[in-house]
């Protein structure tokens, strides 16, 4: 018996989500957290070295996969802009409450400047590895969407992951550290988060299935790409 086709999408213009700003909001929290909060942090638990941000960092992946999964590619893209200027925003904030002088009373400046003094080539690294990361995750989702027929979800999701968190990984290490930290950590670090990020991934697929199967219901979407302009220099849907 031949393999049931998937649905052709139907035209939804003006279409309201019910849930679709939530999730937006919740990854740009995750996101701008993790970048400013975790970004240049290095731990080490049991000898193995790695970002500490990366312990939350990948939930951002999570929700994007949810989002292309249910909303489609170019609703994605549009949350990838905002938290794209969410990270820009946060960056030149940081920059500006650093960069102003401090009362001759007030003792904490030194810990400011530590905690959000974040050199420019860290937030364009950030930024960057950002951007083309989750674009990346977005776009083979949902081109394995098509592929598969819309069944399978979790070889989307976890191949999906594979391929942004590898970009994103390959993009940020070295353009925010190379020359700081030593190559050998360097390495270890960048290979450490990236396993870190898809096994993440991974075992967090049962919840991902019942977020989407939800929203799913919820919203009476399900949507396929197949007439989408994968331009990512666009916030049209």
């Amino acid at each position: 018996m031949l393999p049931t086709p998937a649905p052709e999408p139907v035209p939804r213009p003006g279409r309201r989500y019910r849930y679709y700003d939530l999730v937006m909001a919740a990854f740009v929290t995750v996101l701008v957290c993790a970048n400013v909060i975790g970004a240049a942090k290095v731990t080490t638990v049991g000898g193995f070295a790695f970002g500490a941000g990366v312990l939350f960092f990948p939930i951002s992946y999570i929700f994007n996969d949810v989002l292309t999964e249910v909303y489609g590619y170019a609703r994605a893209r549009k949350v990838v802009w905002a938290g794209f200027g969410a990270l820009i925003f946060a960056s030149l904030m940081s920059f500006v409450i650093v960069a102003l002088p401090p009362d001759g009373d007030w003792p904490d400046q030194a810990a400011y400047e530590t905690v959000f003094g974040q050199t420019p080539r860290i937030v364009f690294a950030s930024i960057a590895a950002f951007f083309v990361g989750e674009l990346s995750n977005s776009f083979v989702l949902a081109k394995m969407k098509i592929w598969t027929r819309g069944r399978f979800l979790w070889t989307r999701t976890i191949g999906s992951t594979i391929v942004g968190e590898g970009v994103d990984s390959a993009v940020f290490y070295p353009a925010a550290f190379y020359g700081v930290w030593t190559n050998d950590l360097l390495i270890e670090v960048t290979i450490a988060n990236y396993l870190i990020k898809v096994a993440w991934e991974a075992l967090i697929t049962p919840a991902t299935y019942k977020l989407v199967a939800f929203l799913k219901r919820a919203e009476r979407e399900d949507y396929y790409d197949y007439d989408t302009n994968f331009t990512p220099f666009s916030i049209q849907v």
